[in-house]
Formats: C-alpha cells, structure tokens, sequence
C-alpha cells in the first residue's frame, strides 16, 4: 500500500514537471502572456504563475528549455521506431498558433549547436527555408575557421531574384567557418545551363564536401500553387502545375518527389541545379520542418527514407503516425 502510494506521487510530480515545461516553453519561447496560456492549458492565472516558477526553480529553463514534455518524448520515440530514425525531436505545439515552427527551429539550434562546438573540424551541409534559417539565428555565436559549411541548393531563382532565407552564409558569419554556396539557381531555365553550371570545377568540388561531410540539416517544402517554392519565384507557374499533375507532393533543396518519396523523374528535376539527393542519406540528414501543410511530404520523405532524423513539432508529429494524415 505504501508503495503504490509512493509511486502515485511520484506520477503526479513528473505530470506537475510536464505541466510546468509546457508552461514555460509557451512564455519563454512562444513569448504568450499568462492569461493566454491559462486560457490554453484551461488553468488559473495564478496556477500558471506556479507552473512557471517551478520551471524556474527546476533549472529547467537556460538559454533554452531544457526539459522534455513526456508526450512529445513518447512521440519522438514511436517516430523513431516507425521510420528507422537515427533520432526524432519532438517539440511542444503553440496551441494559439499552429503553424509556428519557432520550437522546432530552437531544437534545431541545439542540434547543431552541438555539432558546431566541437574543436575538431567538421563539414555540415544544409538546405535553405525559413526555418532552418531560424534556427541559424538561435545559434550562439562562436569561432569555427576549421569548419565547412557546404549549401546543399542554390540561392537564387533562374531570373537571378536572391533567396531571401540563404542559409550558407549566415550560418557561416555565426560560427565563423568557411561557407560554400552552391554557384547556380535552384532550377535553371535548361537542362544545357544546368549542365554547364555542374560541370564547373566549384560545382564538383561542393560534390566532394558533400561526400566527407559529418551531417546534412534540410527543410522540406509542399508542392502546391503558392507554396514557399513557387512564392519565392524558384519555380514558375508552369513548373508547379507540371508537378501537382506528375504527383509530386514535396520538395527537399528543389528536388520533387512522390507519395512514397522518391524523386521524380520529370522535366523540372532534370533542370535541378541542387546536389543529388542521396536516398538512403549516406550520413546523418536531419530534415525539419512542421505544419498542416508540411505533413504528406514529411510522411513522404520519411517513408522514401530521404532523411535519417526529424526534428518537428508535437501536433505534425502525430498526424505522421496517423494512417492517414
């Protein structure tokens, strides 16, 4: 009897734990008032206020949270298990705001933070998006020369309109490493421009980074009339109905790809100025991403085994383990 009662409270001080993570991770980093999150975890102002505290007092909030909701670890573990992962972070959903990727772009700063301190030198490559270049801008500051840092994609639409979510160069001003920009569109206008631009001397030795790199980190895209893809003008009008009736549903540094994530074999890959993909990653390659929007292509890629980590948020994460999301 007394252990039973033992372990009850016991159960109860890790919810109260999980109940003051999500808390804090809602004011610290979703930067809600109190009267928001009470209205949210349906709770007294005052009980957030506790909540709160706790986390505080805990240690748990630093420069970032530092304590896991038990949900979202249970959740990254069945992700982990379904796709083969090398490891899935899951991070709390913002309630008020479905479609922000700010926790999932933390997580992926501390990822590669982690990979970024170390005194040895290492070659990370990365895509382009919003929300890797978020979390390009969580990172500390430091100074790396001995890293590489090697883009995945170019930066830059076929007009020559610049990417406004470059994420090369501003990881490599953060960390203070070599930076290797991909010298081309992300989709040419011909399949003879993409085949000069690769067959230039730059373009083969990013092919050679690419091939001693430690980790790749990659966003991923919807195929869709007015995605980021087609928004940002890397991919015309005609290209993206070309590729929603060829059955392409996402994009991973410009390279479409099906329901069951492979590539596609089409006009506009065949004009993909962008690294290979590799499928499967010859190394670690996080992708990142979360949102209604962004699920049947990260299912996709998952499934089409594009990438060999995730790092999302706690509502797209269990849509993927849904049948159908």
């Amino acid at each position: 009897m007394e252990k039973t009662a033992e372990r009850t409270t016991d159960r109860q001080a890790d919810r109260r734990r999980d109940d003051a993570a999500r808390a804090a991770w809602l004011y610290f980093i979703a930067g809600r008032t109190q009267d928001e999150i009470a209205a949210q975890l349906d709770l007294s102002r005052q009980a957030v206020q506790r909540l709160v505290a706790l986390a505080v007092s805990e240690k748990m909030i630093k420069f970032r949270l530092d304590h896991p909701v038990a949900a979202c670890t249970e959740l990254a573990a069945r992700l982990a298990d379904r796709f083969a992962l090398e490891f899935c972070d899951v991070t709390p959903s913002d309630p008020a705001a479905p479609g922000s990727t700010a926790g999932i772009a933390v997580a992926a700063a501390v990822r590669l933070q982690r990979l970024l301190s170390r005194k040895s030198a290492v070659t990370v490559c990365v895509g382009n998006g919003r929300t890797l270049r978020a979390a390009v801008e969580e990172l500390d500051t430091m100074e790396r020369p001995q890293h590489k840092v090697v883009s995945l994609v170019g930066a830059m639409a076929a007009g020559g309109q610049a990417n406004p979510y470059d994420v090369v160069m501003r990881l490599g001003d953060k960390v203070g490493a070599q930076r290797y920009p991909v010298p081309a569109p992300v989709v040419t206008e011909t399949i003879a421009d993409r085949e000069v631009l690769q067959d230039q001397r730059a373009f083969r030795a990013l092919q050679e980074l690419r091939d001693q790199a430690d980790a790749s980190f990659v966003g991923i895209g919807e195929i869709a009339w007015q995605a980021p893809i087609h928004r940002d003008g890397f991919l015309s009008d005609a290209d993206i109905s070309a590729l929603i009736e060829g059955g392409a549903i996402g994009e991973i540094t410009g390279w479409s790809f099906d329901a069951g994530g492979q590539p596609l074999d089409n006009s506009i890959n065949s004009r993909v100025a962008s690294l290979p993909l590799e499928r499967p990653p010859k190394r670690l390659t996080v992708v990142l991403g979360g949102g209604k929007k962004k699920v049947v292509a990260l299912k996709a890629a998952l499934t089409g085994r594009l990438a060999s980590a995730l790092i999302t948020d706690e509502a797209t994460a269990k849509a993927l383990l849904t049948k159908n999301p």
